[in-house]
């Protein structure tokens, strides 16, 4: 499973804003962890679109949670970070490139299916409050 620099940033801000009483902004944000500030707003509108976060405008506006970390998985910000569900290889069961045409006729099918499980529910199950701790 290949996580991009958007689910580490993701994290990151997450931790940050988790932490923080008040909003805060994505310029304040992206300050903190040497973050282009573009990209990190892309990332933080995802979150919110997505309801992880909610956006406050104005002047002491920026990013606050919108739910309690310990009801965020780490599944959901993957998930919403990278635009797709995590897979552990690109021929489980989330994708459609399987390199023999067909998901689930290959050998080592059942196993990796097993594995994609593993890891989703491990996920799931995880949260940003456990990361908090």
């Amino acid at each position: 499973m290949l996580l991009t620099r958007a689910s580490e940033y993701a994290l990151l801000s997450l931790t940050i804003i988790a932490e923080g009483s008040k909003p805060i902004g994505v310029q304040e944000l992206s300050n903190q962890l040497s973050i282009p500030k573009s990209f990190l707003a892309k990332i933080l509108q995802k979150l919110a679109k997505n309801g992880l976060l909610e956006s406050k405008k104005g002047v002491n506006g920026g990013f606050i949670l919108n739910k309690d970390p310990n009801d965020i998985s780490m599944y959901s910000i993957i998930s919403i970070s990278e635009g797709k569900f995590p897979a552990v290889f690109d021929c489980t069961h989330y994708s459609d490139t399987c390199p023999n045409g067909t998901i689930g006729t290959c050998a080592i099918s059942p196993f990796l299916s097993k594995f994609q499980i593993e890891i989703d529910t491990f996920l799931n199950k995880l949260t940003l409050g456990d990361i908090l701790k």
